[in-house]
């Protein structure tokens, strides 16, 4: 009997807003890698997020540790972006006068 070697495809697709996620579910590269990165298996990343396949986590991870420079370099921009889109919710919902917020007396106690 032989065994047929086939190149399988990297379960990863970028959707419409430039995020990568994992076989075709709503998990995220970020989510998988930060999860390895904190000392979790496969397994464990498969329990935590069940509607990924350990197969394709098995895959995102070798191609993690194949391409680290590449998928760091992604995490980063990804980083930077969610920074930015904090800033700018804060400075459009500005929590002064809110109740509780330091500061600011509750007219309603």
């Amino acid at each position: 009997m032989n065994l047929t070697i086939v190149k399988e495809r990297v379960p990863l697709k970028t959707d419409s807003d430039g995020v990568v996620r994992v076989g075709g579910t709503r998990v995220t590269l970020d989510t998988v890698i930060a999860a390895f990165n904190e000392g979790a298996t496969a397994e464990e990343i498969v329990y935590r997020y069940p509607t990924v396949q350990l197969a394709d986590v098995y895959a995102v991870l070798s191609y993690y540790l194949r391409r680290p420079k590449e998928v760091e370099a992604y995490l980063q921009q990804r980083q930077h972006i969610a920074k930015q889109v904090r800033q700018q919710n804060q400075a459009l919902f500005e929590l002064k006068g809110m109740r509780g917020e330091p500061g600011t007396e509750d007219v309603n106690m």
